[in-house]
């Protein structure tokens, strides 16, 4: 079995609420992983500023997920 078959790499899925479901996970990944960076890093001085930055980035990755899955954004070879 291919892998880029199985995990839809090359090819995401054609339905909006397929790709706006997967552009959320990466959107909660991002969140995530940015709060528990800049909390282990000990940069958490306001929680308030920890999650506005948390949420930009979580914001970045949503549009960023869906630009790449609508076909907006292609790598560059």
């Amino acid at each position: 079995m291919d892998r880029n078959e199985i995990f839809k790499i090359l090819d995401p899925p054609a339905e909006l609420k397929d790709q706006i479901l997967n552009a959320a996970i990466m959107a909660g990944l991002a969140f995530f992983t940015a709060l528990a960076g800049i909390g282990a890093a000990g940069l958490m001085a306001d929680w308030r500023l920890g999650l506005l930055a948390a949420g930009i980035s979580a914001g970045l990755e949503l549009f960023i997920t869906l630009a790449a899955q609508r076909g907006l954004y292609k790598k560059p070879e």
